[in-house]
């Protein structure tokens, strides 16, 4: 965790273009280029920064995206996300509390092809519920 406000600060940046270089963070929080890669330097050390991403337009451009909701059968989770693993269009894949098990984040290049994943996974041994919502926008991507 941050800190102080300052690492708050550096971290919102970082999050928003972690490209940014450390001279422009610098200016922005009023702190010179050394202080800045000494605290992104220890946020790395402490584990409050876990890595960087790299972001990407989708092959072919626009993609259909959905959360999928799955319930399981009594102890079928290892073959379950077994198969889930190497499905491309499984871009995430959620171990969660409450009422489903899993929660997979797919994407597709059209509907149709998110619909015969969908199938597929609902069709799984050991899958005995699916839920879809299919994403229309991102409103906030962090």
């Amino acid at each position: 965790m941050p800190s102080d406000s300052t690492d708050g600060q550096l971290l919102a940046l970082l999050t928003e273009n972690a490209r940014l270089p450390a001279a422009a963070i610098g200016r922005r929080l009023g702190l010179s280029r050394t202080t800045v890669q000494s605290r992104i330097e220890r946020l790395e050390r402490n584990g409050t920064i876990l890595g960087y991403t790299l972001r990407t337009v989708p092959r072919g451009g626009a993609e259909v995206r959905a959360h999928v909701h799955i319930t399981l059968s009594a102890r079928q989770t290892a073959s379950v996300e077994s198969v889930l693993r190497g499905l491309p269009q499984v871009r995430e894949l959620h171990a969660v509390g409450g009422t489903v098990d899993l929660i997979a984040v797919l994407a597709a290049s059209d509907t149709a092809e998110l619909d015969r994943v969908i199938d597929r996974i609902a069709a799984l041994d050991g899958v005995s519920r699916t839920h879809s919502m299919v994403l229309l926008s991102t409103r906030i991507q962090r």
